[in-house]
């Protein structure tokens, strides 16, 4: 082989590697379990749950309880933000603004249990996570009624879901929230919502995406394949790589 035919190959070689199109990266997501208020015991297991959800579903997954990293430069990093269970005041204003122009600009949430215990004294992030928490009563088996099971985050699930949880009585809860399941009052003691007690939702947000369930109190909960297929569905639709609603 002569030395010009050689140097042609090495330059037609290299021109082909060159031009070839990047390995897509891998969708991240952040997710954030600081709290002010009432500590969660099951924190540590839905982190590693949600990393195990990265990991058999192709998406990175970072952690933090800092709510520093809440800047719009970071948060551009991630196609959804999971709030597990946080508690009380966690941001200062500056925070609140970038999270807000996260949302806007067409990013992703994913509350989970007591992501509605947070930021009271903040009426956007009430609205974006779609209800706050009141009250709450013993922990107890109850009926959750799936009364849309045509999403990613329901169509596994019983029509009738019978487990054990802590049931959350809600306040302001948004009116254009597109409910997935409600508790059924009747199955339990110290529901406080009446026949409209809505437990899991999502909806389209102030140019973002938004998804709540109120499940994940008890650490047994990450572990328990029907509830962790039931947040993946609302971390996906969250992270904008899935609809919510599907056609079978």
């Amino acid at each position: 082989m002569s030395n010009t035919f050689a140097r042609c190959l090495t330059v037609a070689f290299l021109i082909l590697i060159f031009t070839l199109p990047a390995t897509a990266k891998k969708k991240r997501i952040l997710v954030f379990s600081k709290t002010a208020g009432f500590y969660h015991q099951s924190i540590p297991a839905g982190i590693a749950a949600i990393q195990q959800l990265g990991r058999e579903n192709d998406f990175e997954v970072d952690t933090t309880k800092n709510a520093a990293l809440f800047t719009l430069k970071n948060l551009k990093k991630y196609a959804a933000v999971v709030f597990l269970s946080t508690t009380g005041d966690v941001f200062d204003e500056g925070q609140q603004a970038a999270f807000e122009q996260y949302i806007k600009a067409g990013g992703g949430y994913a509350g989970i249990h007591a992501a509605t215990d947070t930021e009271y004294g903040w009426p956007w992030y009430g609205k974006l996570a779609g209800a706050w928490f009141i009250s709450h009563p013993a922990q107890q088996v109850a009926t959750l009624n799936v009364i849309n099971t045509k999403t990613i985050a329901t169509r596994h699930l019983p029509e009738a879901w019978k487990r054990k949880d802590e049931w959350y009585n809600f306040k302001a809860i948004n009116p254009d929230l597109k409910v997935l399941i409600k508790i059924d009052e009747s199955s339990y003691k110290g529901g406080a919502n009446g026949d409209n007690h809505p437990m899991s939702w999502y909806h389209d947000f102030d140019g973002g995406r938004s998804f709540y369930t109120a499940l994940g109190h008890v650490e047994e909960s990450y572990t328990d394949p029907l509830f962790l297929k039931h947040i993946l569905g609302g971390i996906q639709y969250a992270m904008g790589v899935k609809k919510m609603e599907t056609v079978l």
